[in-house]
């Protein structure tokens, strides 16, 4: 549809002979099917199986196309006043529609290359109620929404894996979206994953993309790869006599693919009494329901942020109201992290940087 309004409202218009215009047609409408192609390459329409130079230019191509269709819906409501008046409106020159399109096609090529980049870290500091002293100061980093892909391969996820080592962080943790494609699409590019290294290991959590791929075989794969998995299941971290209980769910989508779905209870069933809960939530939107049932700190991810200032405001209607960043719910801090990496079938950001995410945890001051 943005496509068809970019040809009718934004290409007829301009000076162009019909051969330019049936051209121009002919690209647009290509290029705004690319999850057609996508299917087609790979049978999923959330894993673009092409080199990675053109699964980019898809990209820039079609967020092009979604940012000119916005500017042109722009220009005509600009201009509804003065028809509706009977004026006519006003003629758009053609230099101001040229200018329209290098500037939407110039948005879409940064919003590219901010969303393909290895992402800078983020400092979070979280005030943890109860922590105990040995526990002051301890550091987790986060990754999320990797989606680990051929836009994402595995220099990508090599880059990932060398600067979150670098941070030589106590605790890693990754809140799902692992991956797009099967075990047998992507096994060398999740390969490097296996190279994370924290004092106190790697905790994971699935995602609804783990749901879209071989759940089970994933999960196995995943597991070999040096990393725990807590489907709906805690571990307790011990310095001296402190505890911190780190509790993980499924997805909210896993029910309808015929999987357990999200149980805080039996992810909490056993924990020791008492210890600060840290959850990991791939979703963030039954973050009230895990702030009643005691939880310090919840992560997530799934929003992407929101990818773009303006969109997240409609990402965050579909979350609960939650899309990026730290917010207080009912006395529990809940963070949403804006995604290591994204899904390949939208990969644009603007406004909303990617983020390594680096959580230091501080004890409350008595």
């Amino acid at each position: 549809m943005p496509s068809l309004f970019v040809l009718l409202r934004f290409v007829l218009p301009l000076p162009w002979s019909v051969t330019a215009k049936i051209l121009t047609a002919i690209v647009l409408l290509g290029v705004s099917q690319f999850h057609l192609w996508s299917r087609l390459s790979s049978g999923s329409v959330f894993t673009p199986e092409m080199p990675r130079a053109i699964v980019i230019a898809f990209n820039v191509g079609f967020g092009a196309i979604v940012l000119l269709a916005v500017f042109q819906l722009v220009s005509d409501l600009l201009r509804l006043p003065a028809l509706l008046i009977g004026q006519g409106g006003f003629a758009v020159p053609a230099g101001v529609r040229y200018g329209m399109g290098l500037v939407a096609l110039a948005l879409a090529g940064v919003g590219g290359a901010q969303a393909a980049r290895v992402p800078p870290v983020r400092d979070v500091d979280v005030t943890i109620p109860g922590l105990p002293a040995a526990f002051n100061g301890y550091t987790m980093v986060q990754l999320t929404d990797l989606h680990i892909s051929r836009l994402f391969p595995a220099r990508w996820t090599e880059a990932v894996v060398t600067r979150t080592n670098s941070l030589n962080p106590d605790l890693i943790v990754i809140t799902g979206d692992f991956i797009d494609g099967s075990i047998a699409m992507r096994r060398a590019d999740v390969a490097p994953l296996a190279r994370l290294r924290a004092t106190d290991g790697v905790l994971a959590i699935p995602g609804n993309h783990e749901y879209f791929f071989e759940y089970d075989g994933w999960m196995q794969h995943l597991a070999g790869l040096g990393m725990r998995m807590l489907p709906n299941a805690h571990a307790v971290l011990t310095r001296g006599d402190g505890q911190l209980v780190i509790a993980g769910v499924t997805d909210l989508s896993a029910r309808a693919t015929g999987h357990p779905a999200p149980d805080l209870a039996k992810a909490l069933a056993g924990a020791p009494v008492g210890a600060p809960i840290i959850l990991l939530d791939h979703q963030p939107r039954m973050a009230r329901t895990a702030a009643a049932r005691g939880v310090a700190l919840q992560l997530s991810g799934h929003t992407h942020g929101g990818m773009i200032v303006g969109l997240d405001r409609i990402v965050a209607r579909a979350n609960a109201g939650f899309v990026s960043g730290r917010y207080a719910v009912d006395g529990m801090t809940l963070y949403v992290n804006n995604g290591t990496g994204l899904w390949p079938g939208f990969a644009l950001r603007l406004g909303v940087p990617s983020e390594l995410t680096r959580i230091t945890l501080r004890a409350a001051q008595r």
